[in-house]
């Protein structure tokens, strides 16, 4: 007779036998992939990673649109550029959805712009894009938020002398600062510890994106939720980060909402008291914390990243960076004010910054997007509620696209006559409806930021130092590991 036990695997054999031949049922509805198993879906053939580079190596084995499998879930990855470009264009309004996992609810509940998904991100981020423009985006009011920010940059590497320095900080305080002053309407001094908060609050909360543990919580929530861990420690710095936005909008409620507002969060409480009759209303206190910290968080970390990138790259090609410096020379006098129209007349600086952008293709693999409806993605029926995943670092080494895709050329973006060339595989802010409503002001900083260093300074490793590791360390962005250079005044 079958003991009480015997059954029981019995019975647990059965269903996962049924549920392995229902999961290859529907994938035969879906474009190819590695075949699923049950719980763990295809984590165990992908060894529990999940990176753009191992995406790659999937697209060489089942194509440029292939389903992946997170325990139960298809997921629909678009790889290369072209793949990327159509999925993502084809039917923007269709793959608009954002996927809100169970981190990402447990942290910014759906609300915000980055990560909510329907009306209520409709809704958050027109106004955005309408208030970044009233506050100048696009136009000199914004650009000389961040010619004062290069001017306070470039003083604070002429003040260590030439002495070996950890470029990190000060880069990422003067990117957070340009966000800052837009946001809150004032910037943070060097020694400010509020902003060292926000900066190490930041770091943290992406480094922990793309973890093993990030991974198993958005597999077994209701498991990690109760249990401690570095999910917590993530959260908790993400709460650093709201409650140091609901301090400043307690003080800009204190002082009243001024006839002309004069930053992000004056024109969002004259909009939440001019749309409080509305009956689908999403202007709220919650939505204005969520969608500031959205613009802090997109707005520092990514293009400071990509500085650290650039400084880092220019340390390993002296050739490229005495280049850059020739034209720099021949084209802006010494102390003019560098703007962003300048780079029409700096064609191989300006190729350098977006060669920087796509060789760090610092965004791991990309945020995914949701099916709002049915739909059909390059020839695949796709039910409403899919998860598509665009593998946007892909596109920025797309062999068919790049001359050198895993080697830093500059060349990539120029002609033969050294004229700037665009390139439509460039694709770091993504594509389609969710392209990244902060570009304009990423190119500015980048270009500004990026050309006023180079003037004022040639950057050279430390005495003694002759290597330096241009491999990325995995997380929500992929950055350089540390490093120490000079800054030699010019």
């Amino acid at each position: 007779m079958l003991t009480i036990s015997q059954v029981l695997i019995a019975l647990a054999v059965f269903l996962l036998i049924m549920q392995f031949l229902k999961l290859q049922r529907v994938r035969r509805q879906l474009p190819p992939g590695p075949i699923p198993l049950p719980i763990f879906g295809t984590l165990i053939q992908l060894n529990f990673q999940f990176n753009r580079d191992l995406l790659m190596k999937v697209a060489k084995i089942h194509g440029n649109i292939f389903t992946l499998w997170f325990g139960w879930a298809p997921v629909i990855v678009l790889n290369g550029y072209q793949a990327v470009k159509d999925g993502m264009t084809m039917y923007p309004e269709d793959v608009s959805g954002r996927l809100v996992s169970p981190f990402f609810r447990a942290m910014a509940k759906g609300k915000g712009i980055m990560l909510a998904t329907g009306h209520t991100w409709k809704q958050q981020r027109r106004f955005a894009l309408r208030t970044l423009r009233n506050l100048g985006l696009g136009k000199r009011g914004l650009e000389h938020r961040v010619q004062e920010e290069a001017h306070y940059l470039v003083a604070f590497f002429a003040s260590m002398k030439g002495k070996p320095l950890d470029p990190s900080f000060p880069l990422v305080h003067s990117v957070s600062n340009v966000i800052c002053a837009v946001v809150f309407g004032h910037r943070f001094s060097r020694e400010d510890e509020t902003l060292h908060e926000l900066i190490r609050a930041t770091e943290h909360l992406f480094k922990f994106g793309g973890s093993f543990i990030h991974h198993l919580y958005e597999i077994f929530p209701w498991l990690m939720c109760r249990l401690p861990g570095p999910h917590k420690k993530a959260l908790s710095c993400y709460e650093v980060l709201s409650s140091f936005t609901r301090r400043e909008i307690r003080m800009h409620t204190d002082r009243g909402i001024p006839d002309e507002p004069q930053d992000f969060i004056d024109f969002y409480l004259a909009h939440i008291e001019k749309s409080k009759d509305e009956p689908r209303s999403t202007y709220n206190e919650d939505n204005m914390v969520y969608s500031i910290n959205d613009l802090f968080l997109g707005g520092s970390e990514t293009t400071s990243t990509t500085l650290i990138w650039g400084l880092l790259y220019m340390v390993a090609n002296p050739d490229v960076q005495e280049k850059v410096q020739r034209e720099l020379d021949a084209v802006l006098g010494p102390s003019q004010l560098i703007c962003y129209e300048d780079r029409k007349e700096l064609p191989y600086t300006n190729a350098v910054v977006h060669e920087v952008q796509r060789f760090s293709n610092i965004i791991s693999v990309g945020m995914p997007r949701v099916c709002v409806r049915n739909t059909t993605l390059l020839g695949f029926p796709l039910k409403k509620g899919t998860i598509v995943l665009p593998n946007i670092a892909s596109s920025l080494y797309d062999p068919e696209q790049w001359e050198t895709p895993r080697q830093f050329n500059p060349g990539h973006f120029l002609d033969k006559d050294g004229n700037f060339v665009s390139q439509e595989a460039f694709l770091p802010f993504s594509v389609g409806h969710r392209v990244c409503l902060g570009e304009h002001l990423a190119r500015t900083e980048l270009f500004i930021f990026f050309a006023s260093l180079l003037r004022a300074f040639t950057f050279r490793l430390p005495e003694g130092v002759t290597k330096i590791s241009t491999e990325p360390i995995l997380g929500g962005t992929l950055q350089p590991h540390p490093y120490r250079l000079c800054a030699i005044p010019r």
